[in-house]
């Protein structure tokens, strides 16, 4: 398992991967202002150039098999993972888990927060496996779903 940064000059890669990984989620929810699967990609480029974004490539041995975003403006606040997926075909592997292991290597293991889609049991388990805790908010986006928060300390 290795991180490698990402740059400017990948966007229409993680962008292409972004879209599918998260296609299947977008059809079951209809989550369109929210999911990253609908997510234009001069977005993701705005992203690529936030001094405090870091985007990296989840690699398995030679394969290429997700991404992760982390938002760690260094300044004391709560550092943030939005988003991060594995490819569908290498999902179930401990992929996911092992990147979160090596970007609390890179950023420091407190001081983390995300979101996730509360009917997606599987994320919120792996969350709650990893340390996350719930605080307590949730936001309902559509009648089929609600994001759920968690903090970690």
């Amino acid at each position: 398992m290795k991180l490698i940064r990402a740059n400017v000059s990948d966007c229409d890669k993680l962008w292409r991967m972004q879209t599918q990984a998260f296609a299947e989620l977008l059809e079951k929810y209809r989550d369109y202002e929210t999911n990253p699967a609908n997510e234009a990609k001069e977005r993701i480029e705005e992203r690529l150039l936030q001094e405090f974004t870091y985007f990296y490539f989840i690699f398995d041995a030679d394969n290429l098999v997700g991404a992760i975003r982390i938002v760690d403006k260094k300044d004391g606040s709560r550092k943030c993972v939005s988003p991060v997926f594995i490819m569908k075909e290498f999902r179930n592997k401990g992929l996911a888990q092992k990147a979160f292991e090596q970007v609390e290597k890179l950023h420091g293991a407190d001081g983390w927060e995300l979101a996730t889609i509360v009917q997606e049991k599987g994320n919120c388990h792996l969350y709650e496996k990893l340390g996350y805790r719930r605080t307590g908010e949730t936001r309902k986006i559509n009648d089929r779903m609600d994001i759920v928060y968690y903090e970690k300390d």
